[in-house]
């Protein structure tokens, strides 16, 4: 008899119930097929709680998701919630409780997906970003005085220890062992954040040196990153990057293998409970219409199998899902230009699983 996976779901915001159902229902042609099962328990975080009752992630359910194999989101954004508390209190809190401190975003251009890059195509655009999740600048490191006054001042703080470079290097090293060209680029600003800087690069090189001799090392400053992303992104296999410059880069990579609408990302504890998604958002403006893509948060799925360790399950999801793009019947990854309603996509590549 095949594994038994205990899943969190957490549907969230806007079109994220909508997008989440469609991932289930994939996976569960890829459970039928590959004999293991998963059983799921729904979580109401989001913004209609939080509007109800105040609450983000109560200590009650946090205790219940750290008994979980996994936590696979929909979407965390409500239009009647300001920028900050959900997003906070929701994301970042279940980010940093579970010491979720890698963030994995593949960048991949799937067949007939457009891409604003002249001339490049699926051959061109296949890498992998790994961004330190939980250290950095965002850990909320700094203060702010005089407020309100001409001598008001503010300041964040980028702080990192050594064991948490090392660790997310490490991780990084490891995926890159399981590329072709087995080529890992550290990305940072070390010219002109010193400190910071000097840490990463000596650890990256001391790192491979003793660890990973066969894994090729490169360095870009993030600024030179974003423009070779754009102009070169072939010469790109892995990538390893901190906090703050991996949420700019990994935006800029989804919109170069299709956009937010296909890409898909996973908070990761190696040892630990992590947590899959799609990265578009709650498009609350489509909330009910049935007309968003819910590719991404299927590919999110394939990434949580390959996670728990089902990795043929995983590789068929995402064959499936190049399958569908190829078959024709998808004309658009756009919100209502599809083709197909965002039901239809879930079962046409549900059946090609």
């Amino acid at each position: 008899m095949g594994k038994r996976y205990t899943i969190a779901l957490l549907p969230g915001d806007g079109t994220g119930p909508e997008v989440l159902a469609e991932g289930k229902k994939v996976l569960k042609a890829a459970e039928k097929k590959y004999g293991f099962t998963i059983e799921y328990t729904a979580y109401d975080l989001g913004g209609d709680r939080y509007l109800k009752t105040g609450e983000l992630v109560p200590d009650s359910v946090l205790a219940e998701l750290g008994k979980v194999d996994s936590i696979y989101l929909g979407a965390i954004g409500h239009p009647d919630v300001k920028p900050g508390p959900l997003e906070v209190g929701i994301l970042l809190r279940l980010r940093f409780h579970f010491d979720q401190y890698i963030n994995l975003r593949p960048v991949k251009l799937y067949p007939n997906v457009e891409t604003p890059l002249k001339d490049k195509g699926p051959a061109d655009i296949d890498f992998e970003i790994i961004r330190e999740n939980c250290g950095g600048i965002y850990t909320g490191v700094g203060g702010s005085a005089h407020q309100g006054t001409s001598l008001e001042y503010a300041t964040q703080v980028m702080t990192y220890s050594r064991a948490e470079v090392d660790r997310c290097l490490r991780y990084a090293f490891r995926r890159a062992q399981k590329r072709e060209k087995k080529q890992l680029t550290l990305v940072h600003k070390m010219n002109v954040l010193t400190h910071v800087g000097d840490l990463w690069f000596r650890a990256f090189h001391e790192m491979g040196e003793k660890e990973f001799p066969e894994v090729k090392r490169d360095y870009n400053h993030v600024d030179a990153c974003t423009m070779w992303m754009v102009k070169n992104p072939e010469w790109y296999e892995t990538i390893v990057t901190a906090n703050l410059f991996g949420d700019i880069i990994t935006d800029l990579g989804a919109m170069i293998q299709g956009g937010m609408g296909i890409a898909a990302g996973g908070n990761i504890n190696p040892d630990g409970v992590s947590m899959f998604e799609p990265i578009g958002g709650s498009a609350p403006k489509y909330t009910g219409q049935k007309k968003i893509n819910p590719m991404a948060a299927i590919g999110a799925g394939a990434m949580m199998l390959e996670h728990l360790g089902e990795e043929a399950a995983a590789k068929a999801v995402e064959a499936a899902i190049i399958k569908a793009l190829e078959s024709g019947k998808i004309k658009s990854l756009a919100a209502g230009r599809m083709g197909l309603n965002t039901e239809e996509i879930g079962d046409l590549i549900a059946g090609l699983v």
